[in-house]
């Protein structure tokens, strides 16, 4: 694939930092840039990603699915000759059952309503 034809694409973390750029074909997966930004996640964060489902990726305001491609995620800005796109990437540790599974409170719910007319 000739040079001119990959993606150049960076994170930007949490806090600021970004990660990148690296290139990446428009046929990648969005599923393929989270392996890459879990790889490269700075050792020196207290949040870190343990799998590529902890990261959410965000581009132009849209959290991205797995299954798109670079190329479809692509924003008319990315157009930009020598242009980097930058997504966030948003840590978001999957929860387990147990913890998915709220307790019901079968207690009933007062509603309290105070209306004062002066």
């Amino acid at each position: 694939m000739p040079e001119e034809d990959l993606i150049e694409v960076k994170f930007r973390l949490f806090d600021g930092s970004d990660v990148g750029p690296f290139r990446f074909s428009p046929a990648s997966t969005v599923a393929m840039l989270k392996e890459r930004i879990v790889a490269e996640w700075p050792k020196d964060k207290k949040i870190a990603p343990k799998a590529a489902n902890d990261v959410k990726l965000i581009s132009a305001g849209k959290i991205l699915e797995n299954n798109r491609t670079v190329g479809q995620c692509k924003t008319p800005f990315g157009e930009l000759p020598n242009g980097v796109i930058t997504m966030h990437a948003v840590v978001q540790p999957s929860v387990g059952k147990s913890k998915s599974e709220k307790k019901i409170d079968e207690t009933p719910k007062k509603s309290v309503c105070a209306c004062t007319i002066m």
